[in-house]
């Protein structure tokens, strides 16, 4: 496995996070934007699931959910996250840590429209984490919806931005003396870069 050493690394974790991305998209990882999203009610009850990133730049981490969902409640309630990647045949892991908020309606309404028709019925249809009384019955719900025609947009579905305060980029070593470094942000605004221990 590939050693992780400061000298290596770009001064720009999101660079450095770039460099790590496109690796496993040419490595041919199945779905590379996939990561954990962890969140926490107002009580610090953690939860975590995984969803797929849809876009990131200088601004942040983009993903989408159902404002009702239990993750979107734990966001508006306690507006933090933590987000892991885990690529495996790689050995590698990145931690992306900060505060999370809402998207604009138009760059919500901008993705929603790019999804599959199936992909924005099923949005529509499901009230996420809720419960319900049948498969048949969500199903019955996305047929009366295609039947009426364009799929009007959600108002309770949209994107969520996690602009990063931290990236711990993780590197296996077979001695288990594996390689972690930690970007932080300095005072002058750049970025301070220290060893963890495994």
């Amino acid at each position: 496995m590939e050693q992780l050493r400061k000298s290596s690394v770009d001064p720009d974790p999101l660079e450095q996070f770039r460099r790590w991305y496109a690796a496993a998209g040419e490595a041919g990882i199945k779905a590379p934007q996939a990561m954990a999203l962890a969140t926490a009610a107002a009580d610090g009850a953690p939860s975590v699931r995984m969803v797929l990133m849809k876009s990131f730049d200088e601004h942040g981490f983009v993903f989408f959910s159902n404002y009702e969902s239990r993750k979107g409640t734990e966001l508006a309630a306690n507006p933090r996250a933590a987000l892991l990647f885990y690529w495996d045949p790689l050995g590698r892991q990145v931690r992306i840590e900060g505060p999370v908020a809402r998207v604009s309606a138009a760059e919500s309404a901008e993705y929603i429209r790019s999804r599959p028709r199936a992909s924005q019925l099923s949005a529509l249809a499901s009230p996420q984490s809720r419960p319900v009384a049948s498969r048949e019955l969500l199903e019955a719900r996305v047929a009366e919806l295609d039947a009426a025609g364009e799929v009007p947009l959600p108002t309770g579905w949209g994107g969520y931005r996690l602009a990063p305060e931290s990236f711990e980029f993780w590197q296996h070593r077979d001695d288990r003396l594996h390689d972690r470094l930690v970007y932080r942000p300095s005072p002058d605004g750049d970025w301070t870069l220290e060893r963890l221990a495994p």
